[in-house]
């Protein structure tokens, strides 16, 4: 069995040398990178630009909610409110009291 596997060991390269550990490999690694070196700063500008106006569509979307909750609580309010009535009526009533004594 030995005799059959000496050609393809002969064929093999030799041992190459032993490089540089892992770590230092690593290491240039992570100075070669740089993670700004795609940076671009229109891509910036147009994500915070959406996230703004996000933002200000749900504040508006907010303030519209609020807006017509106050409203309808308003119009609750003077539909419940006859006092415009009551002065208009007691008004009439001292008129017609005033004319009637005279």
């Amino acid at each position: 069995m030995i005799f059959r596997k000496i050609p393809i060991l002969v064929e093999l390269p030799e041992v190459a040398e032993k490089g540089e550990p892992i770590s230092s490999k690593l290491k240039k690694k992570i100075k070669e990178w740089n993670p700004f070196k795609n940076f671009s700063y229109e891509r910036l500008l147009q994500k915070l630009l959406s996230k703004i106006r996000i933002w200000a569509l749900k504040v508006d979307a907010k303030t519209f909610h609020w807006l017509q909750k106050l409203r309808q609580s308003k119009k609750k309010k003077f539909e419940n409110d006859n006092y415009w009535e009551e002065i208009k009526r007691i008004k009439k009533e001292n008129n017609s009291a005033n004319l009637t004594q005279q």
